[in-house]
């Protein structure tokens, strides 16, 4: 089986548990989910079936989104409620307070990554250092905050909605939120609500896929057809010599190809019955394999 499924990823479980259970459920082997969630965080975990995961590596990058609850007047060595307490603040602000230090994040901003986080600093992950009581100097990046907007509290706790460029990371935003407040900050739970293009309304959950599993189902129906994560890659149809010459590695001569093709650009290409062939690249006025999906 081939093909891409997303996952509402259930609270307390690893991202890579989830592709445990997934090899199970289609008798695949080749199981890799498209950026990592932690065990707190639920929501969209799209996961590459078969075939499929030969793409991982050629994704296009898609903004994120996300919805954040966190809470004032605390921090924790994870930055989120899991952590251990590192420091208690009294909190004195107003909600327009809380709202105008949320508004601030908007924009093209730069960011220190985490202690806990898989980021790699000298050949080591630091959330491995972090585990051993070791700190060490990050480099701050450049995100950009597309969305922010804080949604009526759920008791005790402020909600936020955020849509962002990939390698931001959520704990880290509100961190700074407590930072810019005085307070103090603690992410106490979070959504990512889009990934790769797809959103909550396309995910599965593990139950109803195991439920399948087991009355007998055509799991092949529940897996998306891999071309979809490139959608905003220009479709590209090649004749059925061409299609031959490509599947097996062949360069195509870009003037022989009926549509033009633009400098540098990627493709999706397919042959002439709608057979998706997998990824192009125009280099050199050719159209070179940059991934197929059959080798």
């Amino acid at each position: 089986m081939t093909g891409i499924i997303c996952i509402d990823k259930p609270q307390g479980m690893t991202s890579f548990a989830v592709c445990s259970r997934l090899r199970k459920i289609f008798g695949e082997k080749k199981v890799g989910h498209a950026g990592t969630l932690d065990p707190l965080a639920t929501g969209v975990l799209p996961v590459m079936i078969g075939g499929a995961t030969k793409f991982l590596s050629h994704l296009p990058e898609h903004d994120k989104g996300y919805r954040a609850e966190f809470v004032l007047g605390k921090t924790t060595d994870t930055l989120d409620i899991t952590g251990n307490l590192t420091c208690e603040f009294p909190v004195n602000c107003s909600d327009e307070q809380v709202r105008y230090a949320i508004e601030s994040f908007k924009g093209k901003i730069m960011q220190v990554p985490p202690m806990y986080s898989a980021v790699s600093v000298g050949g080591k992950r630091l959330y491995e250092l972090a585990r051993s009581g070791v700190e060490v100097e990050r480099q701050s990046r450049e995100i950009e905050i597309k969305k922010l907007d804080m949604l009526p509290k759920n008791g005790d706790y402020y909600v936020i909605d955020v849509l962002c460029s990939k390698g931001t990371y959520i704990r880290s935003l509100i961190d700074d939120i407590g930072k810019k407040l005085g307070t103090g900050a603690v992410m106490t739970s979070l959504c990512r609500t889009q990934a790769c293009g797809f959103s909550l309304a396309d995910c599965n959950d593990l139950e109803s896929l195991f439920a399948a599993k087991e009355a007998g189902e055509d799991m092949q129906k529940y897996l998306l057809p891999v071309e979809n994560v490139f959608l905003q890659f220009e479709k590209l149809t090649v004749s059925q010599a061409q299609s031959i010459r490509f599947k097996n590695g062949g360069a195509l001569d870009a003037e022989r190809i009926k549509s033009p093709i633009a400098e540098n650009a990627v493709y999706r290409v397919y042959s002439p019955c709608g057979e998706f062939l997998g990824l192009g690249m125009e280099e050199n006025s050719q159209l070179k394999v940059k991934r197929l999906l059959v080798e």
